[in-house]
């Protein structure tokens, strides 16, 4: 859940790319990680790379075959050699518009700068907007099954998309902050079955919102209690069998209504102090049904197979630390290497940006071949 008020995530875009736009190549998809279509994209800011807007072929929470937009970004002159980083941005909102592709090729995009770190190293980025957003259907947040699918079809298409002069074994990064930590955590447990070909180094997970119930007890009434809101819309459409409609008041009928367009700064301003309880007729997460599928998005139950930095701030004022410490709980109880970084460094999106150089160095190191031993 990435609060986009990171200003200083602009600071670099301030010359455009010297590679001219070039017509849309479609191709057909046949499988996860295909590339459906190709666009080269002018991204302010990224003057020293190849830049395109992409849709790709991904797998849904509940196993259906979806299209997902995203955009690489690949340092000229890169090779075979050149490492991969997929990146998992943190929140958006729900409407198409809040895409991060979108942003990107506008040089706007608030991440910018957490994502300058990995490029101007000389890493490729593949970023995914996520199921949802930018292309038809409604964004399913916070389903950590299609979060994590999404984040390593974008790898695996970047991969394939033609022109890029990267090799199919290269060494590849996961990373993620908010939203984007619990798509990265996701991929991370997800990986060794959904994408073994992947040669992936290492996963960097930043203040995931690894147990939802924690969290929304966390935020209910307070200043993100929209973020809440926008999470129980996306299980609601994510999973067939869930229906909230019947247990929403005209309040809540009205607001989940409005909600499957706005953008993060919306979500914020209009439910800003607001309860779950004043748009529902009774607790929806007592019931079984919802239950069962907020436990399903819960990190912790797979361990991933390659080092990984988890990192959170005591500070978090949206995602609340115990949630990571209880993360790197269960990774460690299966035996994974977890680099855990609980740190002063304040609030969420502060933290975000604090830590980043730190972060980016990790990842340079790990997909150096560099060894880390945890601290478990």
């Amino acid at each position: 859940m990435f609060v986009r008020h990171l200003a200083a995530a602009t600071l670099l875009a301030a010359a455009l790319s010297v590679a001219p736009p070039a017509a849309a190549t479609p191709a057909v998809a046949a499988a996860p990680g295909d590339v459906i279509s190709a666009r080269a994209v002018s991204a302010p800011g990224f003057f020293y790379a190849k830049v395109w807007t992409i849709t790709y072929q991904s797998t849904s929470a509940t196993g259906a075959p979806i299209t997902v937009s995203g955009t690489v970004i690949v340092p000229r002159g890169a090779n075979a050699s050149t490492p991969v980083v997929g990146y998992a941005p943190g929140t958006h909102g729900l409407g198409d518009q809040c895409a991060p592709s979108r942003h990107l090729e506008a040089g706007d995009e608030t991440e910018g700068l957490l994502i300058h770190q990995y490029a101007t190293r000389g890493f490729a980025v593949a970023l995914t907007d996520y199921e949802g957003i930018g292309t038809p259907g409604e964004h399913t947040y916070m389903a950590g099954r299609s979060e994590g699918n999404a984040t390593l079809d974008a790898v695996r298409a970047a991969l394939r998309l033609p022109g890029t002069g990267l090799s199919a074994n290269t060494k590849v990064a996961i990373v993620g902050y908010s939203q984007g930590g619990h798509a990265a955590g996701w991929a991370a447990q997800l990986a060794p079955t959904y994408a073994p070909q992947l040669n992936i180094a290492a996963y960097a997970v930043g203040a995931p919102p690894a147990d939802l119930k924690v969290v929304a007890e966390h935020n209910d009434g307070g200043d993100n209690a929209g973020l809440v809101l926008a999470a129980g819309y996306g299980l609601d459409i994510t999973y067939p069998e869930l229906d909230i409609t019947p247990f929403l008041n005209d309040t809540g009928r009205e607001a989940i209504t409005d909600i499957r367009d706005d953008c993060t700064d919306e979500l914020q301003t209009k439910y800003s102090g607001r309860s779950m309880a004043d748009y529902t007729t009774e607790d929806v997460l007592s019931r079984p049904e919802w239950s069962a599928r907020v436990d399903e998005q819960k990190l912790g139950g797979t361990t991933p197979r390659v080092p990984v930095l988890l990192y959170h701030s005591n500070g978090d004022e949206i995602l609340p630390v115990q949630v990571s410490v209880a993360l790197r709980s269960a990774w460690c109880a299966g035996g994974g290497n977890v680099t855990f970084q609980r740190t002063n460094t304040g609030p969420h999106f502060v933290t975000a940006a604090v830590m980043s150089p730190s972060v980016t160095s990790w990842v340079a190191d790990r997909l150096a071949g560099r060894a880390t031993t945890g601290n478990c």
